[in-house]
């Protein structure tokens, strides 16, 4: 029987579970494991030296420190706003200040619009595999999942469009180099899916916490950019349904906890009455420090992180394609963080992952997470941005010489 003193939950936060991602950071302390888990920025890349300057300098200025440590507004700091619309706008998006609201972190921004738009039982299309935190904080809400499998351009259309005739409330996407499969969604499948939504009536929420972190091929236009040309045109309908998510935390450093949401005039006014009733606003402070960032070393970040993570992005991929089993495929990523396998179906990646801690201090993160329902066991997301390449390409020989061995048991069975 419950014990009659606990809290009675709601559904939505009983049916919560511990990520594994979370989880699995733990790991990053013990320095005899190779990890491939954490989907994060290298620390080493934080840029401290231009963030002590800007902490000196914001106190030493009265007039600034007392508004940077007092309340302040929840549409965000004005000249972060200002500095995000140039940013949007110089990527053909069509931005102004008072339609972008500053949250604090991506993560936030998801859990808004989970608020706004999902009632218990409504339908959301996600891809598979998609996201474990949105994943996570579409849940709360009860939603109807719907899962649309994805090739090498993104969603399936075909499947896609039978998701969009059930009625959703949005389709969420990540498409630019996917967390977790890598895939970045090419332009013909961004026009394509933007005509299935504007045929239907349902919102695209595009989170794009990636995009300045490409490795070769030119930029793709985002669904928002493609939107603002399509309402450029005569004869369209008029809606804006793509809704842009943006976050500093992949180029400058997560611990400033700024993201943000574009989006039409009408959701971010409702938007801004939930950031009232969350947290208020934002830290004033950290939107201070972040708009001087963004404004003096933002590019160079871009540049530096592009050099380094491509070098670890192509290691890895070099040393997967040296001594992997053959019948283990993987993506081939532009840019992001991830490189997505997938095993022979013998293969289940947690109980992979659980060996491979044991035995070759190798840590991943199983693919199983990353499903909203229809889980596929036989899947594992790496993550290459932490590792210098020499480690990377150790912790691959470890792993696939691990793969080697249960794939040879497996067929002797």
């Amino acid at each position: 029987m419950p014990n009659p003193a606990s809290p009675s939950f709601a559904q939505g936060v009983a049916e919560l579970r511990a990520s594994e991602i979370r989880e699995l950071l733990k790991l990053i302390d013990r320095p005899e494991i190779i990890s491939f888990a954490g989907g994060i920025p290298d620390p080493a890349f934080f840029p401290l030296d231009a963030i002590d300057n800007a902490y000196k300098a914001l106190l030493a200025d009265p007039a600034k420190a007392r508004e940077a440590f007092q309340y302040s507004i929840s549409e965000g700091y004005l000249p972060l706003r200002q500095w995000i619309t140039g940013y949007l706008q110089a990527n053909e998006i069509d931005a102004a200040p008072e339609r972008v609201l500053i949250t604090s972190g991506a993560q936030q921004a998801l859990d808004f619009l989970g608020r706004a738009f999902i009632e218990p039982g409504d339908a959301v299309v996600m891809s598979a595999p998609s996201y474990l935190g949105a994943i996570q904080v579409f849940g709360t809400f009860r939603p109807r999942f719907i899962s649309v499998p994805m090739d090498t351009d993104g969603v399936v259309l075909t499947e896609l469009e039978a998701a969009f005739r059930q009625k959703p409330k949005f389709c969420y996407l990540t498409p630019d180099f996917c967390n977790p499969s890598g895939v970045t969604t090419s332009l013909k499948r961004r026009k394509a899916i933007l005509a299935l939504a504007h045929r239907y009536g349902v919102a695209i929420i595009e989170d794009c916490p990636y995009e300045e972190l490409r490795y070769e091929n030119p930029r793709i236009a985002s669904f928002s950019a493609l939107e603002a040309d399509y309402l450029r045109q005569p004869g369209n309908d008029g809606r804006r349904l793509a809704i842009y998510v943006g976050s500093l935390s992949k180029v400058l450093t997560p611990a400033l906890r700024i993201g943000w949401i574009c989006g039409d005039a009408t959701l971010i006014n409702k938007l801004v009455l939930l950031k009232q009733a969350s947290d208020l606003h934002s830290s004033t402070a950290n939107q201070i420090i972040a708009d001087g960032l963004a404004r003096t070393c933002h590019a160079s970040q871009v540049a530096k992180l592009r050099k380094a993570y491509k070098e670890r992005r192509d290691a890895m991929l070099a040393a997967l394609e040296k001594s992997f089993p053959k019948d283990v495929t993987w993506t081939r990523p532009d840019g992001g963080m991830f490189i997505w396998l997938e095993f022979p179906e013998s293969i289940d990646a947690t109980e992979l992952l659980a060996e491979a801690i044991r035995d070759i201090q190798v840590a991943f993160v199983p693919g199983a997470a990353f499903y909203a329902n229809d889980q596929k066991r036989n899947t594992a997301r790496l993550s290459f941005s932490l590792g210098e390449p020499e480690r990377i390409r150790e912790g691959i020989e470890r792993l696939a010489a691990l793969l080697h061995n249960k794939l040879r048991a497996n067929r002797a069975a």
